[in-house]
């Protein structure tokens, strides 16, 4: 029998459908790739700036200098001022100069805590997708863990009393230690916290920044900074021979408007050729400025605010001349941000025009004098309306580095002392929270199964970084203090933590190293919140 041979033969279609699966599988895999590089770009570049700032953090961190494109220099260790100056480029790690600031404006205070926790939980997402978990699990997981973390927090806090002012002295004071001021810390927090208390509503919770005015004036050492319950202006008092540099039952006029001949509304110039016509304009420029200096004695006013003006001239020496005949006290180029401000203390109405001067306008106040400093003269404005809902704060420092740092460590105490309006509850430093959340959340995922109990252990184990960093900025032995601080919180010593001055572990409450619930909870809660949304990137778009 004849062998029979068949032969196949295969359609084009046929024999393409291999190689397009083939294609679509490289494809595939390639945007598989660029995603996981997306995403492994955007950790890398967040955690560069986590590291760079990680070593201000604590009471033994260091400070940065920053130098300005204009070449000036600050010197700070505040997280909120340090980023906002960084030359950063990368988008994900712009995003970090963001969680920074949105920090600022919840707490106040732990702009450099919460970066910090980022980059931990950021290298905590990186070894998760190194293990092939998708990053939506690790962002549930991620989630449940805050849940659990906020339950914890809130479980190991100690409710306060706002009408206990040690307390909140305690906690400004901690906040003020890891500053450049922290020496200071005895004369500040107080400051703060009377600022506060002089504002804030206690029934609804809730103060205001913005009735607390901070005027800076250079000279003295920090330790002249004082709180006024009242008004103070780091300018001068402006006046010819035998004006007055003192009022007692003041009348005070707050003037919108120039003490100085009116100008055209265009660019333009006039000749004069004839002297009778030169005299005739200084007789009317003279009679239209005596006029208005006698409208304003007319109502009462002993007191002039004179607000800046950037048209012209806001008084001239005849203006300075007759109010120094009436006995007319002058402080002129009050800024225009300031005038509510004043017009809230005093109670007084500000006056736009000439025609609007009346005595009902008019605030009042007890005393009105100007005060000699190393680097020049302030006016003082006390014994203003009572109730008076303002208040204050003229700080001082021997140059503008720690004027301002003087200014920024004010700031956060306000902010600290603020956050326990909103949420009255205070909480342990010293890495005492991370480490207790820490231990809880380890022994909750060994009730949890699968991917996410690996999830919420990577979380729990990237809150160590902020024990561990307190210790190695202060030159201690992080790995040997975060194992013992772990064993003490497996005991049950909830509130241990490090203490930084001795370098051993102590019960942080009973050292007073305390802080508001809020600065922990918002940290923790932003800190998570950006690692959720670096995760669900998976592509950079750029538009032309």
């Amino acid at each position: 029998t004849a062998a029979c041979a068949r032969i196949f033969i295969m359609p084009p279609a046929a024999a393409a459908a291999p190689k397009a699966t083939a294609a679509k599988n490289e494809l595939r895999d390639d945007g598989k790739a660029k995603r996981s590089d997306v995403r492994q770009s955007n950790i890398a570049a967040a955690k560069a700036v986590a590291d760079a700032i990680r070593t201000s953090l604590g009471p033994r961190g260091m400070d940065k200098m920053v130098q300005k494109a204009d070449g000036e220099v600050l010197i700070t260790n505040d997280g909120a001022t340090i980023m906002e100056y960084m030359n950063i480029n990368h988008p994900a790690a712009k995003m970090l100069v963001d969680l920074s600031k949105s920090q600022d404006i919840e707490a106040g205070d732990g702009t450099t805590s919460v970066v910090v926790l980022a980059g931990a939980l950021l290298q905590a997402c990186q070894s998760l997708l190194n293990r092939g978990i998708h990053p939506m699990k690790i962002s549930e997981s991620f989630q449940l863990a805050l849940d659990k973390a906020e339950e914890v927090l809130t479980g190991m806090s100690i409710p306060v009393d706002i009408g206990d002012r040690d307390s909140l002295i305690q906690a400004a004071s901690t906040s003020l230690n890891s500053k450049i001021v922290s020496h200071n810390a005895p004369l500040l927090a107080p400051l703060a916290v009377d600022a506060v208390r002089m504002v804030g509503d206690v029934e609804r919770s809730m103060v205001d920044l913005r009735d607390v005015r901070v005027t800076k004036k250079l000279g003295g050492t920090v330790d002249d900074t004082e709180l006024i319950e009242g008004l103070v202006f780091s300018q001068k008092i402006q006046k010819l021979a035998g004006g007055p540099s003192r009022v007692e039952n003041a009348k005070i006029a707050v003037l919108q408007f120039q003490l100085s001949p009116p100008k055209s509304d265009m660019e333009s110039s006039v000749v004069v050729s004839d002297y009778q016509q030169m005299d005739r304009i200084l007789k009317e420029e003279k009679a239209y400025i005596a006029g208005i200096c006698k409208q304003i004695a007319k109502t009462g006013a002993n007191v002039i605010l004179l607000q800046k003006s950037i048209l012209r001239d806001a008084i001239t020496d005849l203006g300075l001349h007759f109010l120094s005949k009436l006995k007319i006290m002058l402080v002129k180029d009050v800024e225009r941000d300031d005038i509510d401000f004043i017009c809230r203390t005093l109670r007084c109405v500000p006056i736009a025009q000439p025609d609007a001067l009346h005595a009902s306008k008019l605030g009042t106040a007890k005393l009105v004098q100007e005060f000699p400093t190393p680097e020049g003269k302030i006016v003082k404005i006390t014994g203003v309306p009572q109730p008076c809902k303002t208040v204050s704060i003229l700080c001082r420092g021997s140059n503008k580095l720690m004027i301002d740092e003087n200014e920024r460590s004010i700031h956060d105490a306000l902010c600290v002392v603020r956050s326990l309006y909103q949420r009255k509850f205070l909480i342990p430093g010293g890495g005492a929270p991370e480490m207790e959340v820490n231990y809880k959340l380890t022994e909750w995922s060994k009730t949890l199964g699968g991917m996410e109990a690996f999830c919420v252990r990577a979380f729990a184990e990237a809150l160590e970084v902020i024990p561990a960093t307190l210790a190695e900025n202060a030159g201690l032995h992080p790995i040997q203090l975060v194992t013992e601080l772990r064993n003490r919180h497996a005991t049950g010593n909830k509130y241990d933590g490090l203490n930084i001055k001795k370098g051993c572990i102590s019960n942080i409450h009973d050292l007073g190293v305390i802080q508001p619930l809020q600065v922990n909870l918002s940290a923790l809660g932003l800190a998570t919140e950006l690692c959720r949304m670096i995760l669900k990137i998976d592509d950079i778009v750029f538009t032309a």
